[in-house]
């Protein structure tokens, strides 16, 4: 006589009423405890600890029930030169940016890392992980100078890990063999506004779609099913 489904003894048999359906994923099993945030800085030139950094833009990343990734609420602000920093015109050029426009409103570098950092810390927790990871378009520029502020302001509670990253230049290369961002976006099937290019907002939240798109069409491709593990420092 066949076993009851009631029978204990019966592997993978439950007793009516028991769901047996797999949990649904996590953020934190993904990344081995750290949460995706894409973050994009537009600065007064390329020296992290001699140009100044005037805007911040942080996209942390979110998983639906399915497990794919998905663009959170964006954080940004302003920031002003901290004192002494030097500003290159040609980079104005590029961004666009009015240091003396007067609905700039610019924070000073302490408060601006406290309001992008504690959007950061929020969505963090929300996903269960232990730490932000920085998610860049050539990332060690962006996490250069979010450490050099970090630095001078001697911020205690900085959420990302002080060096390790994603790469969107390795992710655009492999999945479109394109490493410009302009050109991996659009390689990608997304839309791309050149005017609107080069605010912080506009980069970060362009890269997050990159970012998201890749890592959800090698989740479809290879089947990709995360196993848990404590989370650990790299």
């Amino acid at each position: 006589m066949a076993p009851r489904c009631d029978d204990g003894r019966v592997p993978g048999c439950y007793p009516a009423g028991m769901d047996n359906s797999p949990p649904p994923p996590r953020m934190v099993d993904r990344f081995r405890g750290f949460l995706p945030v894409v973050v994009d800085v537009e600065t007064g030139g390329f020296e992290s600890a001699r140009h100044a950094l005037l805007e911040i833009a942080a996209v942390p990343i979110v998983m639906d029930a399915r497990g794919m990734l998905a663009l959170g609420e964006t954080i940004t602000t302003h920031v002003e030169p901290f004192p002494g920093s030097e500003i290159d015109p040609k980079s104005l050029e590029i961004t666009g940016i009015d240091i003396g426009h007067p609905f700039r409103d610019a924070k000073s570098e302490r408060d601006a890392l406290d309001h992008v950092f504690n959007g950061v810390r929020a969505a963090v927790r929300k996903a269960e992980c232990q730490r932000a990871i920085l998610v860049g378009h050539n990332a060690h520029f962006d996490l250069g100078f979010l450490n050099a502020a970090v630095a001078r302001v001697q911020h205690k509670r900085n959420p990302f890990h002080p060096f390790s990253t994603f790469d969107t230049v390795t992710l655009g290369g492999l999945a479109y063999g394109q490493t410009v961002l302009s050109r991996a976006v659009q390689a990608a099937g997304l839309p791309w506004d050149g005017d609107e290019a080069h605010s912080a907002v506009y980069d970060a939240e362009r890269t997050a779609q990159l970012f998201c798109l890749v890592l959800n069409r090698w989740q479809e491709f290879a089947a990709f099913v995360p196993v848990p593990v404590a989370p650990q420092e790299a």
